[in-house]
């Protein structure tokens, strides 16, 4: 009972006046914005998803122009026919009983909601691990955000140079696609140590310096600007670009320049995700599910060797996904009067273009 009574009150005692009721309204949990849909492409989802595990996907053959004169003789160059597969290999399921029992007296549906909650957590997982496989990073456990440098390859590597997972660089990325605090230097022109994480700071308002004063430090602006650039580079296509930060990155990024985030400079307002429609060529996703080292980005510090986050860019065509299995049944339990709920997700990811990814390790300066 709710109310309280004076001393000596006898009228009524046990309060069964006023029962306890429950409410059919039931509070949700809050959900992360899942980005991956957004950010890799399906193209191979249709010829995986009624048979087989892999899909062998053939490279463009590279073509050699050699100088003519007359009378020169040609000879035709054999055309090369590498490829590299996309396997289905990671699988996640749920499971949960409701007895009739419940079913029957319960006033609300405990089925429902933890069904929906269950497709949730599986489509959650799946966008852990995939932004972590992009970004270079592997999970240590399910529903836990990517903690160790990837030294798994999926299938066979995209690009024979590509990484085995070594130092900040991932599995199936490229080295020189990768920045730390060696890729950015002071005003004294002097870098950051290799294998550190960049320390990022706003700039100063009004400040045009283009350069931190610390070694390895860096504004957020600078940090897109040399992803955009590195991608140029690589002949990266302009349209189709994005880029997933992390909340800190965006606080960081708001506090620069707080018109990046306004609509008539290009923002749109936080939807599914993304958080800027165009910013250095970028679409901006925000996600909670990037790699996170040890206490993660927000350490305070400047260059650090083991508490960081990661952030990451690239295009469409970077990253591929497909799913071959995901279903829900329901079936009767044997050994009980109850309906057990049951669902699995199947699916695969591949890296299709590791010179298009750009990846960058950086915490609080």
């Amino acid at each position: 009972m709710a109310f309280t009574s004076a001393s000596g009150h006898g009228n009524l005692p046990n309060g069964n006046f006023s029962p306890v009721i429950y409410s059919k309204q039931v509070q949700l949990a809050f959900r992360k914005a899942s980005v991956v849909e957004a950010v890799t492409n399906s193209d191979y989802f249709g010829e995986i998803a009624n048979m087989g595990d892999s899909v062998k996907i053939i490279k463009e053959p590279e073509i050699t122009v050699k100088e003519y004169g007359r009378g020169t003789q040609i000879t035709p160059q054999d055309l090369d026919d590498e490829d590299f597969s996309l396997t289905i290999d990671k699988a996640n399921y749920f499971a949960f009983k409701v007895d009739d029992i419940e079913e029957a007296h319960s006033h609300v549906n405990f089925q429902s909601l933890a069904s929906d909650r269950a497709a949730y957590r599986l489509a959650d997982q799946m966008d852990q691990d995939v932004l972590g496989y992009l970004s270079g990073f592997s999970q240590a456990a399910l529903h836990a955000n990517a903690s160790t440098v990837n030294t798994t390859v999926n299938g066979s590597k995209a690009v024979s140079t590509a990484s085995d997972g070594a130092n900040l660089v991932g599995a199936e990325l490229l080295a020189s696609m990768s920045l730390d605090a060696s890729d950015f230097t002071n005003t004294s022109g002097t870098a950051g140590a290799a294998n550190n994480s960049i320390g990022i700071e706003p700039r100063a308002g009004g400040a045009t310096a283009a350069k931190s004063a610390t070694a390895g430090n860096a504004f957020p602006l600078q940090i897109l600007a040399r992803m955009s650039r590195l991608m140029d580079q690589q002949n990266v296509d302009t349209q189709g670009r994005w880029i997933v930060v992390d909340p800190v990155f965006m606080e960081v990024l708001k506090d620069e320049d707080s018109r990046l985030l306004n609509a008539d400079f290009g923002g749109s307002g936080l939807q599914n995700g993304l958080a800027v429609t165009n910013l250095h060529g970028f679409r901006v996703y925000t996600s909670n599910n990037l790699p996170s080292l040890g206490t993660g980005s927000s350490t305070v510090g400047g260059v650090n060797a083991t508490n960081f986050g990661v952030i990451v860019a690239g295009h469409d065509s970077a990253v591929a996904t497909a799913e071959q299995i995901n279903k829900t049944e329901t079936y009767r339990d044997p050994d009980s009067f109850a309906d057990i709920v049951r669902g699995m997700h199947l699916y695969g990811r591949k890296i299709l273009r590791p010179e298009a990814i750009v990846t960058a390790a950086y915490n609080l300066a």
